[in-house]
């Protein structure tokens, strides 16, 4: 897990070391709906052309949580964006991919929603990973000349591979190797966003 988020790192950054940097080309980000649920996240977005941007966040959750509980992941969930007016302001449309992998259990979860059984998460956890992809809409307000707040929500599709543990903290398998289909909101953002 950790050697795949450093190897992606540094693969962006090169990526974005080769893009030509104008005014108000490049922006860096921090989702606060992330942060509330106390992920660490950043993320780049970079002018591609005068209506278009690539976006890139990414998002880390490594924490131990009360009573036994875990919430562990990781993921990256680039995309591109058409804005309607300039880039980074106003309305905008965008396409985007996303994968991780997670590692959770331990939560009493009362809900089956969107085909996605939350109750199960009480006494067992789960491992594996994620792959998907899905469309979005969000509007940026512009506070000054470097300073943007933006909203985002999407919808789309993950498909999901993991294992399932009989225990929060235990190794004894119940299941191996399943899969689950996901078709619902995958993104949701509150942004604070930093422009160069």
């Amino acid at each position: 897990m950790n050697a795949g988020l450093k190897i992606l790192l540094l693969s962006l950054g090169m990526m974005f070391g080769t893009l030509e940097s104008y005014s108000q080309t490049v922006a860096v980000k921090s989702n606060l709906l992330d942060a509330a649920i106390r992920d660490v996240n950043a993320g780049v977005e970079v002018g591609i052309a005068p209506k278009w941007t690539l976006d890139v966040p990414v998002s880390l959750n490594g924490w131990e949580l009360s009573h036994g509980r875990r919430w562990k992941h990781w993921y990256v969930q680039p995309g591109v964006r058409y804005w309607f007016c300039d880039r980074f302001a106003g309305h905008f449309v965008g396409g985007h991919l996303h994968g991780g992998q997670f590692n959770i259990g331990g939560f009493d979860g009362k809900i089956n929603l969107l085909g996605t059984d939350f109750r199960k998460l009480k006494d067992t956890r789960f491992q594996g990973w994620f792959i998907g992809g899905g469309v979005s809409y969000g509007y940026a307000w512009l506070l000054d000349r470097h300073w943007n707040v933006e909203g985002e929500i999407g919808v789309g599709y993950s498909y999901t591979y993991y294992d399932q543990y009989r225990c929060v903290g235990c190794g004894k398998k119940i299941k191996s190797g399943k899969s689950h289909n996901y078709v619902g909101p995958t993104k949701a953002a509150i942004n604070v966003v930093y422009l160069f």
